[in-house]
């Protein structure tokens, strides 16, 4: 019990002095912070996010940041990039090095092949005098008392605290961009997110068997419609009409009420007038409609016709929800 108190005690303070070095970041706004992600909303070019060891690592999160926020991005290890990865840069792309120390050999190479090329150099640094930030056009502190490890030396702290300055920097600019939802959507078409803003009921409907039976239909054979159809329901039509649906539910209430199903139809145990949706409506609308209503079936119509169910598995299976 001794040592779970100890792992207690240990991850809390690992975690208040995390918090504590956040916090203070908020002073680290200032004139140059503005400068710079001024800088890098009105280039014409892409931003170059460098550095080496963790820093690197951190590079790496912050370009899929600004990527998926609007600003276009790229990773370039410092050490790579002096042995010949430095063709990755054009003339009017911005760069940001990354380094706690702002003294690391490979930075020390890096910035001066930089500066010749005319780039204009962000300095994410940990030591506002260091040889990174004295050469570079501006400065964004990331400077941090102390490690979160106990021995002061691994990179915990400071390594959040440039990926904290390094977030602040992309919402800055997808802020200044107007960058929406939609927008968001866009550049994530594969992810949760991205389907609820595109994906549209026809896209899932198109995928399922229809259901369908008139309204004298037996129920036998209504039954069988809703098994081979695996919807757990049917529309019911007249005429071409969509004028209800049979469900399980509706089945069960069947079964409840009636002693002799023999004489039973469609029309007879059927929901009247149900719900629908159109083929253009966006899933996520089909969705709500469903949890609206508690129903898990809704059948779809293009232009006044009935063309097919959409079913809430489709949904939950798609990862809209």
């Amino acid at each position: 019990m001794k040592t779970d108190q100890k792992i207690r005690d240990t991850a809390k303070s690992a975690i208040r002095e995390e918090y504590l070095a956040i916090k203070n970041l908020t002073k680290s706004v200032d004139s140059d912070f503005v400068d710079a992600v001024k800088l890098i909303f009105e280039s014409k070019g892409r931003v170059i996010v460098t550095g080496i060891g963790k820093s690197a690592n951190i590079a790496q999160k912050i370009v899929a940041t600004f990527n998926s926020t609007g600003t276009p991005s790229i990773f370039m290890h410092a050490a790579d990039a002096i042995h010949g990865d430095l063709g990755i840069v054009r003339p009017d792309d911005v760069l940001i090095a990354i380094s706690k120390s702002g003294e690391t050999p490979e930075i020390k190479v890096l910035i001066p092949l930089l500066k010749a090329r005319k780039n204009k150099i962000i300095a994410l640094v940990g030591n506002t005098g260091s040889y990174l930030a004295k050469r570079s056009d501006y400065i964004l502190n990331s400077t941090v008392e102390k490690e979160a490890c106990p021995n002061n030396l691994a990179p915990t702290t400071s390594t959040t605290a440039q990926l904290v300055i390094g977030d602040a920097v992309a919402i800055s600019l997808l802020e200044l961009r107007g960058f929406t939802a939609a927008d968001f959507a866009v550049y994530h078409p594969g992810g949760s997110l991205g389907k609820r803003m595109y994906m549209r009921v026809s896209d899932l409907a198109s995928k399922n068997m229809v259901p369908v039976v008139s309204v004298d239909e037996s129920v036998s054979n209504v039954i069988i419609e809703i098994s081979s159809k695996r919807l757990g329901a049917t529309a019911v039509l007249r005429e071409n009409e969509l004028v209800g649906i049979v469900t399980d539910g509706d089945l069960r209430r069947m079964i409840e009420k009636y002693n002799d199903f023999n004489n039973l139809s469609a029309k007879d145990i059927m929901t009247n007038s149900p719900l629908t949706i159109n083929t253009n409506e966006l899933v996520v609308n089909a969705l709500t409609l469903m949890r609206e209503n508690n129903i898990t079936q809704l059948p779809v119509t293009e232009n006044g016709n009935y063309i097919g169910v959409i079913h809430l598995h489709d949904i939950i299976k798609e990862g809209v929800f």
